[in-house]
């Protein structure tokens, strides 16, 4: 990484996110901003959603929740922490959030499937914040994950998966019998009917 004495610890990297501006309402407007790349930090975001620095987790969540709002993943595929004035690297071992909460209700006879994030993020699944399912050759199973905004997902912590799956219905898309949830009208595929009998036979 670059030499800057303001991004040289986790409590310079928190003043000079603080000094962008406080975001209570959401998260910051990243997609606005391009300001000059200073280098990669030594930061990950892990599978279970924990945020490490320098190889030591990070214990305060209210600085994860600061740190997420200036998240942004850019279409080289790698993810930033991103201010008016600094663009940083980090790691991603999967994805940026986890899903940890769902809620699915009915508005005018139209299914809603509400998720909470690990950080506090609401999302509702529909056109904007679609649902898409990875299969995992080694057990044949899938991994949900959910667009959260921009590039950055959620992926579904195992109980919530299992609370998502229960919610599945036989769908026929594009002439396929599919396994799918439904959504503020959308439809997303989990997998073919078959090969669900498949894994469950």
């Amino acid at each position: 990484m670059n030499d800057n004495s303001n991004i040289s610890s986790i409590d310079g990297l928190q003043a000079l996110i603080s000094r962008a501006g406080k975001f209570s309402r959401g998260p910051a407007p990243v997609e606005k901003w391009e300001p000059e790349f200073c280098g990669d930090l030594d930061m990950e975001i892990r599978r279970d959603g924990t945020w490490f620095y320098m190889g030591t987790p990070i214990g305060r969540h209210a600085l994860v929740q600061l740190f997420a709002t200036v998240l942004r993943k850019d279409d080289d595929g790698k993810t930033y922490l991103v201010t008016p004035v600094e663009k940083i690297g980090i790691r991603v071992e999967d994805a940026h959030f986890v899903a940890v909460e769902m809620n699915a209700h009915q508005v005018d006879e139209q299914q809603i499937i509400t998720f909470r994030t690990n950080v506090g993020d609401l999302i509702e699944a529909g056109p904007d914040n679609p649902i898409r399912f990875v299969t995992v050759k080694e057990n044949n199973g899938v991994k949900p994950y959910i667009l959260v905004r921009g590039r950055l997902e959620a992926l579904l912590a195992r109980p919530v998966m299992y609370e998502l799956i229960a919610l599945g219905e036989e769908i026929e898309v594009e002439g396929v019998l599919m396994f799918c949830v439904k959504s503020k009208g959308m439809v997303f595929p989990i997998m073919a009917s078959d090969d669900l009998q498949r894994l469950t036979a």
